[in-house]
């Protein structure tokens, strides 16, 4: 934690989540797939990743790459990964689902939230494919997500800043943290924290 904020990496192996842990990383986000998005990882990464570092690690439970649009089986199949990675040691699970009109799919979200608890619960950077995200953030408080993930709907967190804001100053109640989706290079972390009133990125 560096200036009061949380920082979270994603990672897809156990030596980026030590080296992650090493520079600071108050938590991890363990994926698989990177070049995707980031996908479910494998319950031994997961094992090894929880013997060598300290921190929480939150697992992203995403059965593939593309759209954030799930047929039954996949949802049966993101049900089960989520079981496992509690079953495992996950501190915390990261998933996000929309409908083809670019909402929050709140009947697929409750029922994934049902067997993630009592974990806390990410939802990931689907919420940037969203049609109206302050509607969107007002639906995920109401479900009781934890955090969500967004680069303020655009290209990156720089460019989504004003966005951003706007959703910080939207949460009046400390039950959602907006996590800003932040560039590695460390001279952009500086106008990141100060544009928003944040506690956390990744």
């Amino acid at each position: 934690m560096a200036d009061g904020f949380l920082m979270e990496v994603c990672v897809d192996s156990v030596e980026s989540a030590v080296n992650a842990e090493r520079g600071g990383a108050g938590r991890i986000e363990l994926c698989a797939g990177l070049i995707e998005g980031g996908t479910t990882p494998s319950v031994g990464l997961l094992q090894v990743v929880k013997q060598c570092v300290r921190v929480p690690v939150f697992v992203m439970i995403r059965p593939r790459g593309g759209d954030f649009l799930y047929s039954d089986r996949e949802v049966d199949v993101m049900k089960a990964d989520a079981r496992l990675a509690k079953l495992h040691g996950a501190d915390g699970l990261v998933f996000g689902a929309l409908t083809e009109d670019g909402r929050i799919d709140t009947e697929l979200c409750m029922a994934l939230l049902a067997v993630c608890r009592p974990l806390p619960v990410t939802f990931h950077r689907a919420f940037d494919m969203v049609h109206d995200p302050m509607v969107a953030l007002e639906t995920l408080i109401s479900l009781g997500f934890e955090r969500v993930l967004t680069s303020g709907c655009d290209s990156s967190a720089l460019e989504g800043l004003p966005l951003i804001k706007r959703l910080a100053e939207q949460v009046s109640t400390p039950h959602i943290h907006p996590l800003v989706c932040c560039s590695p290079r460390a001279e952009m972390l500086p106008t990141a924290q100060s544009s928003q009133p944040m506690s956390e990125e990744t």
